[in-house]
């Protein structure tokens, strides 16, 4: 069920940048699509080059080689530093960068530290990683194409519940007394404009004649979406009306029923969604077929409890993310 929801599946969210090492889902889940290639300046290449082969060798160190693909992925490593310098200066830096690493590496060698026992089992970790990574790339970003994006707009178009939307202009000021002094001279045709323009104590409006734009009532405090709701014409002001802010003047300029965003204004987050769907689907499924133990009941208890949050977090498949209710118009 793609539920229509304010947030957008936190836990679930979060799992996926976790599982990627990422720090922003967007840029890092493109670049894990692709873990052999660095985005094309990272590496000092011009933008547009033609792709260099992985193969070719950059460099040598006492025999050992540095190729294409492993400036790819120092690029990755270290996509941060990279974009604090120039993109001319960036493959000479990785060169560079590779250069040390094969001399120390060369030299733990000789002290025969690739054979200590933590070496071995940070290696391990290391290729679960690498694996990992392409896996996700190969297997899971692979479905979120075009039409599994589509179809997830779809659905949150189908399910979309339309409300009463209000374009008004208001006056707020700070006793009953002023407002209805204002009202009388609007019923004598004074402009309401700039009236509010002139009295108006609410900063965010009144250097716009007191216009709040488009609001459905749940982004207005009680007494004033009331009062905004029960006016029915175009032009009509409301008796004065007391919030926790003042008094207010309202004035209808126009009702309609809400549409969904469009494709293109959800485009990002329906994205997001479509991954999440996806890594979920193929990790259910993987968890499914494989024996998990853990030997501490303290830390398996505490473990199936996150893994409880996380199903609970997307087990509506949160709609896009929608905009929070104000309290009151701009104060």
């Amino acid at each position: 069920m793609f539920k229509v929801s304010k947030r957008f599946a936190p836990v679930a969210g979060a799992l996926v940048i976790a599982l990627l090492g990422s720090a922003v889902a967007p840029q890092l889940m493109a670049q894990d699509a692709a873990p052999a290639q660095a985005p094309a300046d990272a590496a000092g290449q011009p933008a547009g080059a033609a792709q260099a082969d992985p193969a070719a060798v950059v460099a040598t160190v006492d025999g050992d080689e540095i190729t294409e693909a492993d400036l790819s992925f120092a690029a990755e490593d270290l996509a941060q530093e990279l974009q604090q310098m120039p993109p001319e200066e960036r493959r000479a830096f990785l060169v560079r960068v590779l250069i040390d690493m094969k001399v120390m590496a060369g030299a733990a060698k000789a002290e025969g530290m690739d054979q200590e026992p933590l070496f071995q089992q940070r290696l391990a970790y290391l290729e679960d990683q690498a694996l990992r990574r392409d896996y996700f790339a190969d297997v899971i970003a692979a479905q979120v194409t075009p039409e599994a994006v589509q179809a997830l707009y779809d659905e949150y178009v189908a399910e979309f519940q339309s409300q009463e939307e209000i374009h008004a202009r208001h006056i707020l000021v700070e006793t009953e007394e002023e407002a209805r002094q204002l009202k009388g001279e609007i019923d004598g045709g004074a402009d309401f404009a700039a009236l509010a323009e002139e009295h108006s104590i609410d900063p965010g409006s009144a250097s716009k004649g007191g216009d709040l734009g488009f609001f459905t009532s749940d982004r207005m405090v009680k007494p004033f979406a009331d009062a905004a709701s029960a006016l029915t014409e175009a032009g009509q002001v409301s008796e004065p009306v007391q919030s926790d802010f003042g008094w207010h003047l309202i004035k209808l300029e126009e009702k309609r029923q809400s549409s969904p965003p469009s494709m293109q204004q959800l485009g990002q987050q329906l994205q997001q969604q479509a991954m999440i769907r996806a890594f979920s689907s193929t990790v259910d499924t993987l968890m499914n077929n494989a024996t998990v133990e853990i030997a501490d009941p303290e830390l398996a208890a505490a473990v199936e409890a996150q893994k409880a949050l996380e199903d609970g977090a997307t087990e509506g498949e949160a709609a896009p993310a929608e905009e929070a209710p104000a309290e009151a118009p701009a104060q």
